[in-house]
């Protein structure tokens, strides 16, 4: 596995473990660290998205 493939699975594995806690907890942990509606808060979650879409390209591809 590539070194992009695993930074996209890095990145993607602490976009769900955010989500995971403002679904159990109501705690969004990006915005309690870089603020509500900030740039940096917006930078985070676009990654994520970018990671989330690299990773698609992981199900087409022969990891073998």
């Amino acid at each position: 596995m590539n070194t992009l493939y695993k930074i996209a699975l890095a990145i993607s594995i602490i976009g769900c473990i955010n989500w995971g806690l403002v679904g159990i907890f109501n705690f969004n942990l990006v915005e309690y660290l870089f603020g509500d509606g900030s740039m940096l808060t917006r930078i985070v979650y676009i990654l994520v998205l970018i990671s989330g879409l690299i990773d698609i390209g992981i199900f087409t591809k022969d990891l073998d």
